[in-house]
């Protein structure tokens, strides 16, 4: 990915009625039209602003694959209700609350098959979602991206696989919420649980010289420490074992230090040009200069540990609170400015080296965070899986503008046979 490399979580809100109405045997009956919810003021800046706009405003919205934006904000729906509190916050703002009474109704749809076409999803979009234009102090927004790398591993040390990557340590502890990680990655994330109480964990450096060496969190094993570095920053990775096998490691916590550019650090020393930086590269000069690369690298205090996925999740990687990502929908973002799950349209025209029509202007979905996605317009676009997706994320550093969707409050009776699956 581009330097704005996200160290995204592989990656709520509060239930309302949401929680009170089951899937499959609720009974939903309009009493009113929809009308808007409020906006997401309470828990911004005061610099940012959200405009109510008509969606004839949005330029290339009617091009849009709506149904591609469906499916990826119906990806989310579930692990969002599944972790979501029983009661909202206090402070909860209101559009948070209704963003979950939404994804309920989308899965009711869903079970029903009553989102089939691609009007069919446009129609959901415009009926339960106002356009607002974002706003803020700084212009335009930036946009990167990021994707699942494909690395060579072994489940055991050899001779040509020596450099590991760990399991999350048992005395690792979360002092901030995974789906806010990003949102507060200047402060510790993450501590380390003793007898003196919370510590500072060890840093990559220490990590890196056997920190954690003979407690048995050797997750796999790699040739190669550059391609570990940046499957870190990916936050995950797809796995070739030596039988031929294919599995997926994702984040599972880190270390608690904020993520540090090495790419800046680069350019400061001189040591490659800005014009000229890319992900490419930044690897090319890692590889050249092997003996200095280590301590380079350890200038990124922060370090990422893995699971192994299993199950449904092995079939995909996975963004914050377990959301499957969907390529070119799923996007990380600042949980700052939005709740996981809601749809952004992007306007980026400036990339266009991912799209067939030359102009980068699509509904997506938040679906990720990001220790260095901080801001309204700022966001870390998936592009999938392997080289081409890699290129693809390694060339993207592009100023864009968002479009946030907010849900409209949804007036409903509903009958409760039970609870939200």
């Amino acid at each position: 990915m581009a330097m704005g490399m996200c160290e995204p979580g592989w990656k709520g809100a509060g239930l309302p009625l949401a929680a009170s109405i089951l899937i499959g045997s609720a009974t939903l009956q309009f009493i009113a039209e929809p009308s808007i919810a409020g906006t997401p003021a309470k828990m911004q800046p005061s610099a940012v602003t959200f405009d109510p706009i008509a969606f004839s405003d949005i330029a290339g919205w009617t091009e849009d694959n709506h149904l591609a934006a469906w499916k990826a904000f119906l990806a989310s729906c579930g692990p969002i209700l599944k972790t979501a509190p029983s009661e909202p916050k206090p402070d909860e703002p209101r559009f948070k609350q209704d963003l979950l009474s939404v994804c309920t109704l989308a899965l009711v749809k869903a079970k029903s098959n009553g989102v089939r076409t691609r009007k069919d999803a446009r129609h959901f979009f415009e009926t339960y979602f106002r356009p607002h234009r974002v706003s803020g102090a700084k212009g335009a927004g930036l946009l990167t991206g990021y994707y699942e790398p494909l690395i060579e591993g072994s489940r055991v040390r050899t001779a040509e696989f020596a450099v590991p990557i760990y399991r999350r340590p048992p005395d690792l502890v979360n002092i901030v919420s995974e789906s806010e990680r990003g949102a507060k990655s200047s402060s510790p994330t993450h501590m380390r649980k003793t007898d003196r109480g919370l510590e500072p964990f060890l840093t990559r450096a220490e990590i890196e010289q056997g920190g954690l060496a003979g407690q048995g969190l050797e997750l796999m094993y790699f040739k190669d420490p550059v391609d570990v570095f940046f499957m870190q920053v990916q936050g995950s990775g797809r796995v070739e074992l030596p039988d031929g096998q294919k599995v997926r490691v994702a984040y599972d916590g880190k270390n608690g230090y904020p993520y540090t550019s090495i790419g800046r650090a680069l350019i400061a020393s001189h040591e490659i040009s800005a014009e000229i930086m890319s992900l490419k590269a930044l690897k090319r000069w890692l590889h050249a200069n092997v003996e200095r690369a280590r301590a380079v690298m350890w200038k990124n205090k922060s370090y990422i540990f893995f699971r192994e996925l299993t199950g449904g999740d092995a079939n995909g990687p996975v963004g914050a609170n377990s959301i499957p990502l969907q390529p070119r929908r799923s996007l990380a973002i600042d949980t700052s400015y939005y709740a996981l799950g809601t749809p952004i349209f992007v306007d980026a025209p400036e990339i266009t080296h991912a799209t067939k029509n030359g102009t980068f202007r699509q509904l997506m979905i938040a679906h990720d965070v990001g220790s260095a996605i901080k801001g309204p317009e700022r966001g870390d676009i998936y592009f999938g899986s392997g080289d081409e997706a890699g290129r693809l994320a390694g060339i993207t550093k592009q100023t864009g503008h968002f479009i946030v969707l907010l849900p409209v409050e949804l007036p409903l009776e509903h009958h409760v046979a039970g609870g939200v699956p």
